[in-house]
């Protein structure tokens, strides 16, 4: 796009003030490293935030367009250029829907319940090199996504792909007016979102308002309800059923990627291109983020080699150097809109805000444009040639991206610089995560605090990477168990508030040497620390005081209230940053009554504290249960742990579970009725059987009361049951009748998406998701993925 502020004043009905600026992106992120004298950054008030705060820090980044709602004192003026409008979201769509009408190629929606981003990116990735094309970034598909997806075109592509989100009633309608498809592809339908809709009927009826006036509607028939909704269509609109699509080129994978297969090879037909041979690899678009050799951390993105899907990329490079030294490996660009000399000055300037000090290009057309570049920058003309010349050296201590997409075969550098090649995977989805915090937000007033629980290693999932997330969603405290992982997460470039849970005084010296703040739960804790504090002749050092309003663990007692006041006040070594204390059964509706009394015990007693100090701690209580269940008990600031990752107090579709456990089959061999199976030769075979053997067992982390058939893996979808006994670092399962199997596919021990769920393995087991997820070994590689 490139437009003039006076242009999108009068595209959006908005108000000109100061310079009228030519712009040639948009961003509403005050993070986002896509900024510069020709973006626009359009601050908007939010449920949670409002980052016309932001605009000033943004004009010091070199932004001088502006969108705002308002226009303060305070706003820099100089050079600047501000289109006021009434709502910025609504101001962008009118924007979008303007940019997409003079877009002249085909455009496609995409809508579904499931599968809309490994549908759009599959089909991004069967048109490389030949057509240009624009792919909406990621999961791009809400109401201020679409817009800012639709503004990235930059007008000469063939084909623009959208994807198309809902959550409630009259959504698909604001999506339509602006991405007003030509072709609709709707993927499935699925409780997913469900909660605003009375039946799934409805929401199928709600997604088909995309279709209202396109010329081509793409379905899978397995899904009724989309087939019975068909009537709503205009009588104009060419109906296509992609169940026909022969996929038989497909290994054994679950059904739900079979149908995206299908519907793929569908829409690349009726766009009149060449119908792909499939991979279930080549749907694997994601973004991943992985422990490097040499301390060094690995951010693989397959997603579109575009300027658009960079910018987003780099971001999360930014965020895991944490200010140390950062490296982004870039294939040749592709699908741009503009020549080679524009694009890679582009490139470059992202490069130079995102503060990346070492560029490696790779590719012909990078290599010829080198000058753009003014950092240390290396150069190669193929994947092959940068291998040959690599070394772990290069990587010590370094976030490092890999942005290229399949041609690049970046895939080889990954494994050369990954730490761990243990073929068993914990895949954290961090955009399950975000949404996770989002929704406890909901239940909270704007810019209300937060306490991330990332003790146990984020529950088991990790660390710095967990809480560089946390920063980047304005999570204002972190809070571990032992100060041995606060100081981890200083060594790996944390700089977050830290509160160490479980502080005594043989960890007092190192937490204020690594600034970590402890919790103070008796006086004999609360002396220990002042004494270490006075010995190293801080002031005013942040502790944070436990009360015991009756899950009687630890804390002060209500007795003690008067003396720990007339302690804080008399010395000048430590200030009590925060005092709060722990719910015990917030999340048990059959002793409400006693959570409530619990809350106001704590109410009385930290009010009576507070009273009694020269200044007015942080008051917390409320855990995830609490947020949702107990309003009085937020006070100033909430603490999330469980509903962080996916699981809350009871059943809820609208928490998303972020953690996947899965490894490969590495031998399949047919059995014979009668036979024994692994250790003690506990378990026969009833029928002859193909038997496959997987590298996880009980020091990954898997029970071994899972063995003998009480655990089912899923491979292809369908459950395969263990067999026999859970070895140490492997076990078998059954893959009998599952057509298609072969050694190296994969195998889900547990996954929320697939349908084997860490609830119910917890069931299986007599226990609880805390215990089982906080038991997956260190040596099982974490990877990091955003969809």
């Amino acid at each position: 796009m490139k437009y003039l502020l006076s242009d999108i004043a009068r595209m959006c009905g908005g108000v000109l003030h100061g310079g009228d600026i030519e712009v040639r992106g948009v961003t509403a992120d005050s993070r986002s490293c896509a900024y510069g004298g020709d973006v626009l950054f359009a601050a908007m008030r939010g449920a949670n935030r409002d980052s016309h705060d932001y605009v000033g820090e943004m004009y010091d980044r070199g932004v001088r367009a502006f969108m705002v709602e308002r226009i303060e004192r305070q706003m820099p003026r100089d050079g600047a250029g501000y289109v006021v409008v009434d709502n910025s979201v609504e101001a962008l769509q009118l924007l979008a829907a303007a940019h997409r009408a003079a877009f002249r190629g085909v455009m496609v929606g995409i809508t579904g319940s499931n599968g809309k981003t490994v549908v759009k990116e599959w089909t991004a990735c069967s048109l490389l090199p030949s057509v240009r094309f624009l792919a909406s970034p990621m999961s791009y598909n809400s109401q201020l996504g679409v817009a800012l997806s639709l503004l990235m075109i930059e007008g000469d592509e063939d084909v623009a792909l959208i994807e198309a989100g809902i959550s409630e009633r009259g959504e698909m309608e604001r999506l339509e007016r602006m991405i007003r498809p030509d072709v609709v592809l709707f993927t499935s339908i699925g409780e997913a979102h469900q909660a605003n809709f009375s039946t799934l009927r409805e929401k199928v009826d709600e997604k088909m308002v995309l279709a209202r006036n396109a010329r081509t509607f793409i379905y899978h028939g397995s899904y009724g309800d989309v087939a019975e909704a068909l009537t709503a269509l205009p009588a104009t609109c060419r109906i296509v059923d992609a169940s026909t699509e022969d996929i038989s080129e497909l290994p054994a994978c679950n059904e739900a990627l079979r149908i995206d297969a299908q519907e793929v090879k569908s829409l690349c037909r009726e766009l009149g291109y060449a119908v792909p041979r499939l991979s279930p690899a080549d749907a694997a678009m994601r973004m991943e983020v992985k422990e490097g050799v040499n301390g060094s951390t690995i951010i693989v993105d397959s997603y579109n080699s575009d300027i658009n899907s960079l910018a987003l990329a780099l971001d999360t490079l930014r965020d895991a150097a944490a200010g140390g030294p950062s490296t982004a490996v870039i294939y040749d660009m592709s699908h741009s809109g503009m020549d080679d000399a524009e694009l890679y000055a582009r490139v470059a300037r992202l490069i130079r805000n995102a503060g990346v000090d070492r560029v490696v290009g790779v590719g012909e057309r990078i290599r010829a444009h080198a000058g753009a570049f003014d950092c240390d920058k290396r150069f190669y003309d193929t994947t092959e040639e940068l291998l040959s010349v690599m070394t772990h050296g290069d990587a010590a201590g370094r976030a490092i991206l890999l942005k290229g997409d399949r041609r690049a075969h970046f895939d080889k550098v990954c494994r050369a610089l990954e730490r761990r090649c243990h073929t068993t995977v914990l895949e954290v989805n961090l955009n399950a995560m975000t949404h996770n915090v989002n929704y406890f937000r909901r239940f909270l007033p704007m810019n209300h605090r937060l306490v991330a629980m990332v003790k146990a290693h984020s529950y088991g999932t990790g660390d710095a990477e967990v809480a560089q997330l946390m920063r980047h969603l304005g999570v204002d405290y972190l809070a571990v168990a032992f100060a041995d992982e606060g100081i981890t997460l200083r060594e790996r470039g944390v700089t977050m508030p830290v509160v160490v849970l479980n502080a005594d005084e043989a960890s007092f010296d190192k937490m204020i040497a690594y600034s970590l703040e402890p919790e103070i739960y008796s006086f004999h804790s609360l002396g220990d620390f002042i004494r270490c504090a006075e010995r190293y002749g801080v002031r005013n050092y942040p502790i944070h005081v436990k009360l015991d309003t009756g899950m009687h663990r630890w804390g002060f007692i209500e007795d003690e209230i008067d003396r720990v006041a007339e302690i804080l006040r008399t010395t000048a070594a430590v200030r009590a940053a925060t005092v709060f204390s722990h719910l015990s059964c917030a999340d048990d509706p059959a002793q409400d009554d006693f959570t409530r009394e619990q809350i106001a015990r704590f109410d009385r007693m930290s009010r009576r504290l507070s009273d009694a100090l020269p200044y007015t701690p942080i008051r917390h209580t409320a855990n995830s249960a609490a947020i949702e269940r107990f309003p009085e008990a937020h006070f100033d600031m909430c603490r999330l742990g469980l509903g962080l990752y996916g699981y809350g107090y009871r059943h809820n579709d609208e928490l998303q579970p972020v953690a996947t456990l899965k490894t490969r089959i590495v031998q399949i061999r047919g059995r014979r009725a009668g036979d024994a199976i692994g250790y003690g030769r506990s378990q026969r075979l009833e029928r002859d059987s193909l038997i496959a053997t997987i590298p996880i067992g009980y020091a990954d982390g898997l029970d071994r009361h899972l063995g003998g058939g009480r655990w089912s893996m899923l491979v292809a979808g369908r459950p395969a049951p263990t067999v026999g006994r859970i070895c140490m670092d492997s076990c078998m399962i059954d893959v009998t009748g599952i057509d298609g199997v072969r050694e190296g596919d994969e195998a889900v021990v547990f996954s929320a998406a697939a349908g084997n769920t860490l609830e119910d393995m917890a069931d299986v087991l007599g226990t609880i998701s805390y215990e089982i997820m906080t038991s997956v070994a260190m040596r099982v590689k974490r990877i990091y993925t955003r969809e």
